[in-house]
């Protein structure tokens, strides 16, 4: 029904945005990577994804086309709502969705949180001549837990500093574990005193 929207946004949390287009307001549900690609911006363009159930009717706004794929096909997966399939692209990237695929780790994707081992090998073996066949890249993927961009974008900027992504990837994980909701720059400070 909704193919995008386009607006100015009035309300923006790690879950809702609030956009106004043409004197309307909409309330839609996001992901955390679309979250930190809104960023500081005032006006955005979110591809939608309208969901109607018996109790109610939800609008999911994502920045990407591709993003907005994988949500519709991890909601194809029986046992999979709305709320689920944000979890796990709040975790993970639709890249990185396609990988753990692909590559069969089920052990990595029910790491997210309320997804038990059956509904992540589920969402596997169903998934993975869907999506599993676009990933070129099949490289494992680390568990990040809930923050997956931040810790993602922490490796890239170590790694850049010359340590060895494997030593970078387990300071970050301590440290996440300490402290879930540092930003990027506190984990690459965190990091830097430990490496």
């Amino acid at each position: 029904m909704y193919e995008y929207i386009t607006g100015r946004i009035e309300t923006l949390t790690p879950a809702s945005v609030v956009v106004e287009a043409a004197g309307v307001g909409y309330f839609l549900n996001i992901s955390l990577q679309t979250f930190s690609q809104i960023g500081s911006r005032t006006e955005v363009k979110l591809y939608a994804h309208f969901a109607v159930r018996e109790d109610a009717q939800v609008l999911y706004g994502f920045f990407s086309r591709a993003e907005r794929d994988i949500f519709r096909s991890l909601i194809g997966v029986s046992g999979v709502g709305g709320n689920t399939a944000r979890m796990i692209l709040s975790s993970f990237t639709a890249e990185e969705v396609c990988t753990i695929v692909a590559t069969g780790q089920a052990d990595v994707l029910k790491t997210v949180k309320g997804l038990g081992l059956k509904t992540a090998q589920k969402i596997i073996v169903e998934l993975r001549d869907k999506i599993g066949a676009g990933s070129a890249a099949a490289t494992s993927v680390p568990v990040q837990g809930a923050v997956g961009e931040t810790f993602s974008e922490a490796v890239a900027a170590l790694t850049m500093l010359g340590f060895t992504r494997q030593a970078t990837e387990k300071a970050l994980r301590a440290i996440q574990q300490e402290s879930p909701a540092a930003s990027v720059e506190e984990l690459v400070r965190l990091a830097l005193k430990r490496l």
